[in-house]
């Protein structure tokens, strides 16, 4: 019997804490298998596969998958989001060869029958590796072997490969002596790859981003529903939604006291409103990367952003200059062009009769500029004094590689305000966005490393 609630109505008041757990699960891991991210989630997702599929495609759009031993979640993407990279087993992001190395992966083992070996899969990849200019995989390289390896690590991880015997370990070390079988789980390879659209037919990357409603031949029904997905969606994939930088009816939904009681009814978390926009205050990892967080990283960040608030508005130092920062669209602009950068134009096929998607700079994404103003610029030679201050300030507090390059410790301070949202990087600095507001007069407090002889 339905509870009265749009979202979870049949789900009772003493599973609904299972269920959100459930709902969180997917929407952080998106692929889920028997072992990953471990045994037990995807018998939590069985669970409630029925309320999942509806509740995930009424309120965000996404379509939930269940085959085999398989669960995925085909998100539809409004943006593109260079904040959530393939890691290695070490948790390094993936660069492009790691990333081509895996797509050739899944195209061998697509084709492949149910074992395969490693140095038979390399030897694959190598082939089709060689016929893509400025590739190719030599497994004598050192830096080839390696960016493989952490290709089918990954996959490994993910359960699309299970050692049958040897070990990816010897092989990396020696592929002359080293070996190891491969069982194939061909239900979580091709839900791996799962394109919505004939891949040599993409003219470039935004194509691949949800379009609807932009031929203007929906309902003033139908384009509210569409607002009010694209607003949960804002809320629990990004850190921060800003209301300058998304449209008009996106921004109203999230005004509205609606949108927090869903997504509070769905994911059991709070939804935090300022004038400036929403944050969903994550208190269950539901994000794979928090903030504050533990790490000399995450320390140094939040240290800078205290200090860059303070900076701010300190009354007695030289006043902070103001710039309008870059409309959300001319950042997505950039972003796509990097990526199509990438894109092997000579396997492109047009079809006769069928439009060429819009590119990125011609598309009406409906994205106003920024109505906040301008913002506080905040420049690179304050960020790295100011880091160097840290390091002297909490000296034990950080580890001699940081103290050794303090340089590095303030560009992954900066890297990590800004995938949360907190800053604008612009050439010369950073533009200080509403979130270090925050951290303004926070008093910070840092573990200290225990003392050691050596």
């Amino acid at each position: 019997m339905s509870n009265g609630h749009r979202f979870a109505a049949d789900v009772s008041d003493l599973e609904l804490a299972d269920y959100q757990r459930a709902v969180r699960l997917v929407l952080r891991h998106p692929i889920i298998t028997a072992g990953w991210p471990d045994a037990r989630a995807l018998p939590r997702v069985r669970r409630f596969a029925a309320n999942l599929r509806t509740d995930l495609s009424e309120a965000f759009g996404y379509r939930l998958e269940l085959h085999g031993t398989t669960a995925r979640l085909v998100r539809t993407k409004d943006l593109l989001d260079p904040t959530q990279p393939a890691l290695t087993r070490t948790g390094r992001p993936f660069d492009r060869q790691r990333y081509a190395y895996l797509a050739l992966c899944l195209a061998v083992l697509g084709r492949a029958g149910q074992q395969i070996t490693l140095s038979e899969l390399a030897e694959s990849v190598a082939a089709d590796a060689g016929r893509i200019p400025g590739l190719g995989l030599d497994p004598d390289r050192g830096g080839d072997r390696r960016a493989f390896v952490d290709a089918v690590g990954w996959l490994e991880e993910r359960g699309a490969l299970r050692t049958a015997d040897g070990s990816s370990t010897a092989w990396a070390s020696d592929p002359g002596t080293g070996e190891a079988l491969y069982d194939i789980a061909r239900d979580v390879v091709f839900a791996l790859f799962r394109p919505s659209r004939v891949l040599q037919h993409v003219q470039t990357v935004t194509a691949l981003l949800d379009r609807s409603g932009q031929d203007g031949s929906t309902s003033d029904n139908a384009a509210r529903r569409a607002a009010a997905q694209a607003a949960r969606r804002a809320v629990v994939e990004r850190p921060v939604v800003y209301f300058a930088d998304v449209g008009d009816p996106v921004a109203n939904h999230l005004r509205g006291a609606a949108l927090a009681a869903d997504v509070h009814r769905l994911t059991g978390l709070r939804v935090e409103r300022r004038s400036e926009g929403v944050l969903l205050v994550d208190t269950a990892n539901l994000s794979s990367e928090r903030f504050p967080g533990t790490g000399s990283v995450a320390q140094a960040a939040v240290l800078l952003a205290v200090e860059m608030a303070d900076r701010v508005i300190d009354p007695d130092g030289r006043r902070v200059k103001r710039f309008a920062p870059p409309e959300p669209a001319h950042r997505q602009r950039e972003l796509a062009a990097q990526i199509d950068a990438g894109l092997p134009a000579g396997s492109l096929l047009r079809l006769d009769g069928v439009a060429e998607p819009l590119r990125a700079d011609e598309s009406d994404d409906g994205q106003a500029a920024d109505s906040a103003g301008r913002l506080p610029f905040i420049t690179d030679s304050f960020l790295r004094t100011t880091t160097g201050e840290i390091l002297k300030r909490y000296e034990t507090a950080f580890g001699a590689g940081w103290h050794a390059d303090p340089d590095k410790l303030c560009r992954q301070a900066v890297a990590l305000l800004a995938r949360f949202g907190a800053v604008l990087p612009v050439p010369g600095g950073v533009l200080v966005r509403p979130l270090v507001g925050r951290y303004r007069n926070t008093v910070a407090t840092v573990k200290q490393r225990p003392a050691t002889l050596f």
